[in-house]
C-alpha cells in the first residue's frame, strides 16, 4: 500500500469514527479528561460565554452541596450505584502505567479534607510549550505541536504512532492531519532542551543527543554505534561492534565512555530540574476508610459551583415561542438566539453531571477491585488490575476508563496517588500465585540492593534469580522493569 492510500485510509478511518460521536458525547470525553481544577475554570468560561447558564442548584434537587458519594462496606460492596456509559468507543490504547507515589499525605480521621498545596514551579509541559512558542509557526503546527507535547510520557519520549496520534487529533481535536506534518512539527520539538526530548525510542534519543555534539572522529563512531549497533551495545557486545564497524578496542572504549554519559530519559531530568511533578494538584477523589474498614467515596465538588438554567432566559424562551405566530425577523432571530443558548446551557449541565456520574463509577469500582489496599494503606496487597477489568466492573467502555484515570488523582488516609497508579499488569507463578506487575519489581529491587556493589548482577543474572524464586522472566523484560525503577545497568553500579 503507498504511502498516500495510507494516509488516505487513516483520514477516512477516522472521519468515520468522528461521525459516531455526537457534540455532546464530544462535550462529554472533553470534560471527562479535566481535572477538578481545569474544570473550575472551564465553568467559569462557559458562565462568561453563556448568560443562558448561572450558578445556583435547580429547585427540585436536594443532595449535599458540592459533593456526591459512594460509600463501600467491609465486604467491599458499594451502598450507591451509579453511572451511564458514554459508549464512545475504544479510540485510545492504553498508556503505560507509572508505578509510582505521588506524596504522602497523612492525616486523621474526620479532619476536613484539604486541597493539598504543591510548588508552582514551572511545569515540564509549560517549559516545552514556551519553547514552542519561541518558533515561527502556523496556527495549525503550533496546535499539532501543542498535542505532541502533552502525548510525551515521563521519560520525554513519545511512544505513540503516528497512526494513533492522527485518530486522536481528528477524533478528539478535530484536525486532519498528515503524517509529514506530524513529523515536521516532531522534528522541531526534538530540537528543543533537553536534548532527545520527543524522541520515539531509546535508540533515537541517544542518536540526537549524540548528533548536537562538535563534529570529530569519536562523534562519528558514537552514532555508528548507536545508529548500527544499538542491540549489541545494550548487551555489552564490544567484539562483535569492533568486528562490525572495523574500530580498535581504544576507540571502541572512548566512544562508550562518551555514551554512558548520555542521558536515556531526559523528560525525567528535566522534571527533577524545574519540578515537573511540583504543580498545583487538587485530587479529583477524596476517599476516608473508617475503623471498622468502611471505605466512602466523596468526588471532590467543593470549588465546582452548581449550574442552573437562567430563569430569566427561560421565560423569554418561553414567551417567544408562545408568541410564535406572525413574528417579525428580529422576533425570529431572538427566538432562535435564546434557544440556542439554552440548549447549549442544558446540554453543558448534563455534561456536567454525566462526568460526575462517571467519575465515581470509575473511581468506585477501583476501590472494590484494591478494597485491601484502601483499607490499610498495604501497597503489597494491591492486586494486578488492568483497564478493561475496572472497565467491566464499572459497565463503561475502556476508552472512557482509560480518559478518567488520565491526569486524576484521588486523596486517602495513606496519602494522594494518581489513578494511575492502581494500575498493573498481572502475572502467574510456576505455582499458579497471581501477582502484579508491582511484586515482581519489588523482589527485582531486592535483588539488586543486596548485590555485591564490587560485582553487580546482570541483567541475566537477575533473571535467572527471579526464576529460582519461580517468576520465569526473560532478560529483555528484566531490562524493562529495572529501567521502570530507574535500576541503572550493571557496569553503573559498580
Amino acid at each position: 500500500m503507498t504511502q498516500y492510500s495510507r494516509q488516505v485510509q487513516t483520514q477516512t478511518q477516522a472521519q468515520q469514527q468522528v461521525q459516531t460521536l455526537s457534540p455532546q458525547q464530544i462535550l462529554v470525553v472533553k470534560l471527562l479528561e479535566l481535572p477538578t481544577l481545569e474544570l473550575e475554570e472551564r465553568i467559569h468560561s462557559e458562565l462568561l460565554d453563556n448568560p443562558a447558564l448561572e450558578e445556583g442548584k435547580e429547585p427540585s434537587e436536594d443532595h449535599e452541596d458540592h459533593e456526591d458519594n459512594f460509600a463501600t462496606d467491609e465486604d467491599g460492596e458499594p451502598n450507591s450505584d451509579y453511572g451511564e456509559d458514554l459508549s464512545l468507543g475504544d479510540y485510545r490504547t492504553e498508556d503505560d502505567i507509572p508505578d509510582y507515589k505521588l506524596q504522602e499525605n497523612n492525616r486523621s480521621k474526620g479532619e476536613t479534607p484539604e486541597e493539598i498545596p504543591f510548588s508552582d514551579n514551572v511545569s515540564f509541559y509549560e517549559t516545552l510549550k514556551e519553547q514552542l512558542d519561541m518558533q515561527n509557526l502556523t496556527p495549525e503546527e503550533k496546535q499539532l505541536g501543542e498535542y505532541l507535547i502533552g502525548s510525551l510520557d515521563d521519560d520525554g519520549l513519545l511512544r505513540k504512532s503516528t497512526e494513533s496520534l492522527m485518530d486522536e487529533l481528528a477524533i478528539y481535536q478535530g484536525i486532519y492531519t498528515s503524517p509529514e506534518q506530524l513529523e515536521h512539527v516532531l522534528s522541531i520539538i526534538q530540537d528543543f532542551d533537553p536534548a532527545g526530548i520527543g524522541a520515539r525510542s531509546l535508540q533515537e534519543c541517544l542518536l540526537l543527543q549524540i548528533q548536537r555534539k562538535e563534529n570529530s572522529p569519536l562523534k562519528q563512531i558514537e552514532l555508528d554505534i548507536i545508529g548500527k549497533c544499538c542491540d549489541e551495545f545494550t548487551r555489552k557486545n564490544k567484539d562483535k561492534i569492533i568486528q562490525k564497524l572495523g574500530i580498535t578496542e581504544e576507540q571502541y572504549n572512548a566512544a562508550t565512555a562518551e555514551l554512558t554519559k548520555l542521558n536515556p530519559r531526559p523528560g525525567s531530568s528535566l522534571g527533577e530540574t524545574i519540578g515537573k511533578n511540583l504543580q498545583q494538584i487538587i485530587p479529583d477523589f477524596i476517599v476516608d476508610t473508617e475503623d471498622d474498614g468502611t471505605v466512602t467515596l466523596t468526588l471532590n465538588n467543593r470549588n465546582v459551583p452548581e449550574l442552573r438554567l437562567s430563569r430569566e432566559f427561560t421565560e423569554m424562551l418561553d414567551e417567544h415561542t408562545r408568541n410564535k405566530a406572525n413574528q417579525s425577523k428580529e422576533s425570529k432571530d431572538a427566538l432562535m438566539f435564546l434557544k440556542q443558548k439554552v440548549d447549549a446551557a442544558q446540554g453543558f449541565i448534563n455534561a456536567v453531571k454525566q462526568r460526575q456520574q462517571t467519575l465515581l463509577s470509575t473511581m468506585q469500582a477501583i476501590i472494590d477491585l484494591q478494597l485491601p489496599f484502601f483499607q490499610d494503606g498495604d501497597e503489597s496487597r494491591l492486586r494486578p488490575m488492568i483497564l478493561k477489568d475496572v472497565a467491566e466492573r464499572a459497565k463503561l467502555d475502556i476508552s472512557t476508563v482509560s480518559r478518567v484515570s488520565n491526569s486524576k488523582y484521588v486523596q486517602t488516609n495513606f496519602g494522594i496517588y494518581p489513578l494511575k497508579f492502581f494500575f498493573s499488569d498481572g502475572y502467574t507463578t510456576e505455582s499458579g500465585e497471581e501477582l502484579s506487575v508491582r511484586e515482581i519489581k519489588r523482589i527485582l529491587k531486592e535483588c539488586v540492593d543486596n548485590e555485591n556493589k564490587e560485582k553487580p548482577y546482570t541483567d541475566d543474572e537477575l533473571a535467572d534469580m527471579l526464576k529460582a524464586k519461580g517468576y520465569p522472566i526473560a532478560r529483555r523484560t528484566v531490562a524493562k522493569y529495572r529501567q521502570q525503577l530507574s535500576i541503572p545497568v550493571a557496569r553503573l553500579r559498580r
